[in-house]
């Protein structure tokens, strides 16, 4: 198992779903930005409140609030020990290169890119009823990823660590095929 995987997809692809899944599979620690986000905003701390004005519009959280947020906990015991999963960060090349810095200047071992149409993701989140996903919200949050977060395929592609894994089908076969990209890596 590499060290250091992340998983890209848009929104509503399955990414925190696999990512729970392969971190019990393979033993490491499943880091989702958006979990830590939302506990922030629920627990009212200035982190919380900050990215919560962001997200109510629609909006990806800024990169200054992300990078701490990550550098504090990869330097955590329990991920030099187990290594680390990271499901929704980095979301730009600007947050890449902030983890390849954090990393000692190496990005992370591999990245998978979860494909799933764009149709089929805003049918997920609109079916799952969380209060940020109205459908403006989504298209804000979707045209964000398209501009901002593909780019870093590209980024990951020049660093010879990028697999596209097909994110269509049974939570089962998405994680059949999320684990032969891991354990071929």
């Amino acid at each position: 198992m590499p060290k250091v995987l992340v998983i890209l997809g848009r929104q509503g692809s399955g990414k925190g779903t696999q990512a729970a899944l392969l971190a019990e599979r393979y033993g490491v620690i499943h880091i989702s930005t958006g979990d830590m986000l939302r506990a922030a905003v629920a627990a009212g701390t200035e982190l919380g409140l900050r990215a919560k004005a962001v997200m109510d519009v629609g909006n990806l959280v800024g990169d200054d609030i992300m990078i701490g947020i990550v550098d504090e906990r990869l330097s955590s015991d329990d991920i030099q020990a187990n290594g680390v999963l990271l499901d929704g960060f980095p979301r730009t090349t600007a947050q890449a290169d902030a983890l390849a810095r954090i990393l000692g200047g190496s990005g992370p071992d591999l990245a998978i890119n979860l494909d799933v149409p764009i149709a089929e993701v805003t049918k997920r989140m609109l079916a799952r009823g969380r209060g940020d996903d109205t459908t403006e919200a989504i298209a804000r949050r979707l045209d964000l990823y398209e501009a901002e977060t593909a780019p870093l395929l590209e980024w990951f592609e020049a660093r010879d660590c990028l697999s596209v894994v097909d994110g269509l089908g049974t939570e089962e076969e998405v994680f059949a095929r999320l684990s032969q990209v891991i354990d071929t890596r």
